[in-house]
């Protein structure tokens, strides 16, 4: 309380610096005009003597007296007009210097009347102790914590991922590499520090970074991140066939409907390669080599036709995820947005309350833009 009371103080004080200058503007303005005034009076007069002491003739007396005389006018009513000023100046400046004095008074007042001058003040320390959900507070608590004891590997496992959130790469990288350095090589860590190494180079797959998810798959051959950034940056290094292989493996150990699934499909065709069906109505061997040599419609309508087979087995079999999760997405790719949200609609209602298979529908449907708006969420 006591640093706005003196920054009220401080503020009326440099409102009357700035203030009393005009004030005295006009003064100093009127005080100049009479003097101007006076001069040209005694001009008047020494003139005068000269002429009865016949140091100028009178014909010369005349037209000096005439000049001056024009001046002495001019001056004097200049002199009237800025003592009319001033009186305007002190009739208006003054109600404006009230104001503005009254500003920093009523300000104060207001503060003691609705705020909280009797609240201790919340230094920088305590905030940091109770940052809540500000990731301001929480990032600078841990910078200030891992600065006491940088050893802490704990922590810089914890903000290493919070850095690459925020795109501060080489933050991330910095903090990545320590918590490898004391807690070692996990597939999480080599993993998060290759995307950081890629991401801080344009999305560009570095040797290093290649390197890093090798060692992570190593580790945990499901990492599918990992595996998906090789064959990235086999693709980008050129090598065709090395990256068809590596996004084909990855496409066939993929779970069905995992939310990579079209991204690797696209991959793989861009090597050379034909991404896998996905397995709508489980069509037979009859029915892919048959559609080999369909044209767009024809092909178009067998896709339907085994959309709607999948459909009606999911009536009698409604307890099938996968079958739900293709359903939805099939619908949606197929350019339907009222089916797939009828199909998330019916297969939320198979899965009632927070099941997971519920949460993985949700999931989906946010993944490819389906509407949930009157879902249970």
């Amino acid at each position: 309380m006591v640093l706005w009371i003196l920054f009220a103080f401080l503020t009326a004080g440099v409102a009357a610096i700035l203030i009393a200058p005009m004030m005295k503007a006009s003064r100093r303005l009127e005080d100049d005009r009479e003097g101007e005034v006076a001069v040209y009076r005694d001009q008047l007069r020494e003139l005068e003597r000269d002429r009865q002491s016949g140091l100028i003739g009178a014909d010369e007396a005349e037209n000096a007296r005439a000049e001056i005389g024009r001046r002495l006018l001019s001056a004097a009513d200049a002199a009237s007009k800025s003592g009319g000023d001033a009186a305007t100046f002190r009739r208006h400046g003054l109600p404006a210097a009230f104001v503005v004095l009254c500003l920093p008074v009523v300000g104060l007042c207001l503060y003691l009347t609705l705020g909280s001058p009797g609240l201790p003040a919340q230094p920088l320390e305590a905030r940091l102790a109770n940052p809540g959900s500000n990731m301001a507070l929480l990032v600078a608590k841990a910078e200030r914590h891992l600065a006491e004891n940088p050893n802490d590997g704990q922590g810089w496992d914890l903000l290493a991922p919070i850095y690459f959130r925020l795109q501060r790469y080489g933050d991330s990288e910095l903090a990545y590499r320590n918590a490898l350095r004391f807690l070692g090589e996990t597939p999480a860590r080599l993993a998060g520090l290759g995307e950081t190494l890629v991401a801080a180079s344009d999305g560009l797959v570095t040797e290093d970074a290649r390197g890093l998810f090798e060692r992570a798959i190593a580790l945990d051959q499901g990492n599918m991140r990992a595996r998906f950034y090789v064959g990235l940056g086999l693709e980008q290094a050129g090598r065709t066939a090395d990256a068809l292989r590596a996004f084909e493996a990855l496409a066939k150990d993929s779970p069905p409907g995992a939310a990579w699934e079209q991204l690797v499909a696209q991959h793989i065709a861009k090597n050379g390669g034909t991404p896998k069906a996905a397995p709508l109505g489980n069509p037979t061997a009859e029915d892919v080599a048959a559609a080999q040599n369909m044209g767009q419609g024809d092909r178009q309508a067998m896709i339907r036709g085994m959309v709607e087979s999948l459909s009606a087995k999911l009536a009698d079999d409604p307890r099938n995820i996968e079958g739900w999760l293709r359903l939805v997405r099939s619908y949606k790719v197929l350019g339907e947005d009222e089916k797939a949200r009828d199909a998330l609609k019916a297969g939320l209602k198979a899965f009632p309350g927070p099941q997971p298979e519920a949460q993985r529908l949700l999931a989906l449907a946010r993944e490819i833009g389906v509407s949930l708006e009157g879902m249970t969420q």
